[in-house]
């Protein structure tokens, strides 16, 4: 779709060079799922989810993640009026359609706890009150890998509820070349320009839906995930979820393919971001050096492709 090859394009002239990246994050949005940024200090993990942010005409809103974050610090929290001498719900910040969580591990278990139903369930419960997120809301959380003292690892039950993790990486030379002179005079976050609207984000969604899954690629998927639970190697493998989420991924790097179908080719191609973070390794295998990366490569090659 045109639209959303224009988001791409307006979101790459911030982030330079990751385009591959960039259009995951976009399916991800496409497909109704939360991103998971996972990489080192200054790589720009948080640059990239303001930049898809401000190219989409939509509210958003940053929640920076400490210990002392409390879970209605999230959510929001009842406040008593005093004129009507009743409470009033106070929406807190996950009321938006996209919340930036930047570094998210480093909030405390009950405070990342907080955004379980919100992912999940795109609902808010207070007190004996629910409250519905609006039609589009999506997470994108952040968290650096290397320093992990003082942090929070996030839990097996909330790293499922993301549907795809992703590794921005460091940039070639010519790219970091191109980065040190884009930023002489300025940061082009600063300048960028909202360039799809709600409308098409709901269209797109729509196409993404309308993309065909023969039954032999759907039962590919399906055996994927399943052999992901009965690999000797992993302690925990794919969920259902994951099955589901595998399975609208590849429906979404279809629509920005032109493709009105599903191929195994692509099942494969979005098997890494949206299984590796839900596949945990035995820790006598991780012993030996082996990665829930490697088990999955392994099954890719092995598990039998429909013709």
């Amino acid at each position: 779709m045109t639209t959303i090859q224009t988001l791409i394009d307006n979101v790459e002239t911030v982030i330079v060079g990751k385009r591959p990246v960039i259009e995951l994050a976009v399916i991800t949005l496409l497909c109704r799922g939360h991103l998971l940024i996972e990489d080192v200090p200054g790589t720009g993990k948080t640059m990239l989810a303001r930049a898809l942010a401000k190219s989409v005409s939509l509210d958003s809103k940053r929640l920076q993640c400490t210990p002392d974050l409390l879970p209605s610090d999230v959510t929001g929290v009842p406040v008593f009026n005093q004129k009507t001498a009743e409470f009033e719900f106070r929406p807190g910040p996950v009321f938006t359609n996209i919340l930036l969580a930047d570094e998210i591990n480093r909030a405390t278990p009950r405070a990342q706890s907080a955004l379980l139903e919100c992912m999940a369930e795109f609902r808010v419960s207070v007190d004996v009150h629910t409250y519905d997120l609006p039609p589009i809301f999506m997470v994108m959380a952040t968290q650096n890998p290397i320093e992990m003292a003082g942090t929070y690892v996030l839990p097996e039950a909330q790293l499922d509820r993301f549907f795809m993790r992703l590794k921005v990486g460091y940039p070639s030379v010519a790219e970091e070349t191109r980065i040190l002179f884009g930023q002489a005079s300025g940061h082009p976050i600063d300048t960028l320009a909202a360039v799809v609207d709600a409308e098409a984000i709901q269209a797109a969604r729509q196409a993404v839906q309308a993309v065909h899954l023969e039954a032999s690629v759907g039962e590919y998927i399906a055996r994927l995930t399943a052999a992901t639970r009965q690999d000797g190697d992993l302690r925990l493998g794919a969920s259902p979820r994951g099955t589901l989420a595998l399975a609208a991924a590849a429906r979404g790097l279809a629509l920005l393919r032109g493709q009105p179908y599903v191929t195994p080719d692509l099942v494969k191609a979005m098997a890494a971001p949206v299984l590796e973070h839900r596949l945990i390794v035995r820790p006598q295998a991780a012993a030996q050096g082996i990665t829930a990366g490697a088990v999955l490569a392994a099954l890719l090659d092995t598990v039998p492709a429909p013709v």
